[in-house]
């Protein structure tokens, strides 16, 4: 795959660490190593003729100035060039000691500049280059060189950002973290995909796919612009109807095509041996990547240099450029395209009848070409090769409900006599990616797929119970009119959150999934689910940003923490912070206690002292089935 590596260094550290992993991808794959160094020596003749005027009267004698200009040009160039030459023998004997074939390469300009046309002249196969250079301060997160040469660059470029195990387990040692690829379904992701399974199959280690999409960015967006708008533009705007759309249409499908991005990954990692753990996240991409990112330490993250919806003529997307700037662990642009089979099958042979046509442009712009390729990897499963308007309707009723359907014209009219909603019918609520179906118990999770374990009942009954628990309601209305009630104690809550702004995104984020979800109440847990996830967040961030001062008197960031200094103690179990923060959203007092007993319960079912937040769901998942069989039974 790769036979040509080119690495730009200066000595750094991170430098250092560049040339150590494309040696060792060289000998995995039998490839070159091209290194080089740019120094500027006409910047110091220019900087030099600028500070003449301070050379002493002896010296501002034309003669002398010549014989001096003349002398630290030799010097300057000579200087230059040495330390360039020395920085790439280190290189070198890197390599020779590992049979790997270097060539050297000095260049004289701006370094970012004459590394980028090196790059597009070159034809390398791959860029490793430090985040960092020897200009870093403590709080450096991407060097300026680094960050010019990845935005110019149309070759994939491995950044390394984590000094620490950057070997690919080339040294006989079993390789630590994994290799986490951000799946969106652009062409530049899957090839990504393709290049993580390579490199995971290689070092051994395992590889994750993790797509995200966002529910709450439109409500979010209608809520800050509503107060702005004049009385004639709203109801050109048309909010309530907006936003019914929303809810009904757009996310739901959303939910399901990102799911499908992550199927059709999973289809690809199998065609080559790999067993791919795929993973849907909902929520801001950036923020939930790095999230992800944090919790789970990978040694890489692989992701597209532009997602789906950029133009292909972008220099980098927002998504990836803030992960760059943000994870700490190393980051694999890819520039590369891969469009999986069954979409390249699809695109070139399949036909669409006039009426599917007309059906699939009432779409909006944005999301016609998720709803196109959704819609050819349906029918190519099944066999079809003409797109009738029938086929757009069984591909769309695999995503969209019957309702919604009905309402955009893509079911007949008299379909609806068989649409009967329940209003005060229960709501079942997936766990694993929060998808939530009402009037019916699944079997399965229609978006990812899980059992019925995975799901938690709400209903009118049992919320309206939790109403005296937690001081009463307090009721509003949103910006499409809609009423919303709240619990006190919820409201007291959300206002615990000192930021403004992340208030805002945590109050519209807390009410898109009431009005998906369709509760009679915003409760406790409910603000908790939410609020909670950003104070761990920002509490994992006060524990790893610690910095520590090195013998050399350089501020470095601060080891990790041993195990135990992560594990809380309580009674005769130890917790992981992520189980204690779970644990605390559970509502305080008797159902928290109770809670808290099953969780203790399951770990001791498992022969174990220590909770995990995977015990915690499970003890919580019994929790929760007790108490539903308790008020069922107080109810007859």
């Amino acid at each position: 795959m790769y036979k040509k590596i080119f690495v730009p260094v200066d000595n750094s550290e991170h430098s250092i660490a560049a040339v150590d992993l494309a040696v060792d991808f060289a000998k995995r794959f039998d490839a070159d190593v091209v290194g080089s160094h740019a120094y500027a020596a006409r910047m110091h003749d220019y900087r030099f003729k600028q500070m003449e005027f301070t050379l002493p009267e002896e010296y501002l004698i034309e003669d002398q100035m010549e014989k001096q200009r003349k002398i630290h040009d030799t010097l300057i160039t000579m200087g230059l060039e040495l330390i360039s030459d020395s920085y790439l023998v280190v290189a070198d004997a890197r390599c020779k000691e590992a049979g790997v074939r270097f060539t050297p390469k000095m260049y004289d300009g701006k370094n970012w500049k004459v590394i980028v046309k090196d790059i597009e002249d070159s034809g390398y196969d791959l860029v490793i280059i430090g985040a960092l250079g020897l200009g870093a301060v403590k709080d450096s997160v991407l060097g300026s060189v680094c960050e010019r040469v990845t935005r110019r660059v149309r070759t994939d470029t491995l950044v390394i950002k984590h000094l620490e195990s950057v070997s690919a387990g080339g040294d006989g040692t079993a390789p630590t973290g994994s290799i986490v690829v951000g799946v969106d379904g652009s062409p530049e992701s899957f090839a990504g995909l393709k290049t993580a399974l390579l490199l995971g199959r290689e070092t051994g280690r395992q590889v994750e796919a993790v797509s995200v999409y966002d529910p709450y960015l439109h409500y979010a967006m209608f809520n800050s612009i509503v107060n702005v708008l004049t009385e004639k533009a709203s109801k050109v705007f048309r909010f309530k109807e907006q936003e019914q759309l929303h809810e009904e249409v757009i996310d739901t499908g959303l939910a399901k095509i990102y799911q499908s991005h992550l199927e059709v990954a999973r289809r690809i990692a199998e065609e080559e041996g790999v067993d791919l753990k795929i993973t849907l996240l909902d929520g801001k991409a950036f923020e939930k990547l790095l999230q992800y990112v944090r919790r789970e330490e990978p040694w890489l993250l692989v992701l597209g240099r532009i997602g789906v919806h950029s133009d292909s003529e972008m220099d980098i997307g927002s998504n990836t450029e803030n992960l760059l700037r943000t994870v700490s662990c190393n980051v694999l642009l890819s520039s590369q395209r891969y469009t999986p089979p069954i979409d390249v099958s699809a695109e070139e042979s399949m036909l669409w009848t006039e009426p599917a046509t007309r059906i699939l442009n009432t779409a909006p712009d944005f999301a016609r070409g998720i709803a196109r390729t959704t819609i050819h990897r349906w029918a190519t499963e099944r066999g079809h090769s003409v797109i009738t308007r029938g086929i757009v309707e069984q591909a769309m009723g695999n995503i969209l409900p019957r309702s919604s359907m009905v309402k955009m014209g893509i079911v007949a009219a008299d379909a609806a006599v068989e649409e009967i909603e329940a209003v005060d019918s229960a709501t079942y609520v997936c766990s694993n990616c929060g998808y939530a179906a009402r009037g019916f118990e699944p079997v399965t999770c229609a978006v990812c797929g899980k059992d019925a374990a995975v799901f938690h009942k709400l209903d009118k009954e049992t919320i309206e119970r939790l109403i005296p628990l937690e001081g009463g309601i307090e009721e509003e209305s949103t910006f499409d009119d809609v009423k919303l009630r709240w619990s006190k104690e919820a409201r007291a809550r959300l206002r615990e959150v000192p930021d403004g702004y992340q208030m805002r995104r945590a109050k519209a984020q807390i009410e898109k999934r009431a009005r998906v979800q369709r509760v009679p109440m915003i409760t406790l847990d409910m603000v908790r689910a939410v609020v909670d996830d950003h104070a761990v967040d920002t509490q994992f961030l006060a524990e790893r940003g610690q910095l520590k001062r090195d013998a050399d008197g350089v501020e470095r960031p601060a080891a990790s923490k041993p195990v135990m200094e992560d594990l809380v103690q309580d009674g005769g179990f130890l917790w992981t912070k992520r189980a204690v923060a779970r644990i605390d959203r559970v509502p305080e007092g008797f159902m928290r206690t109770r809670t808290k007993e099953r969780v203790e319960g399951v770990a001791r079912q498992r022969s174990t002292t220590l909770i995990t937040l995977e015990i915690t769901e499970e003890g919580i998942k019994e929790s929760l089935k007790l108490m539903e069989e308790m008020i069922q039974q107080q109810a007859r």
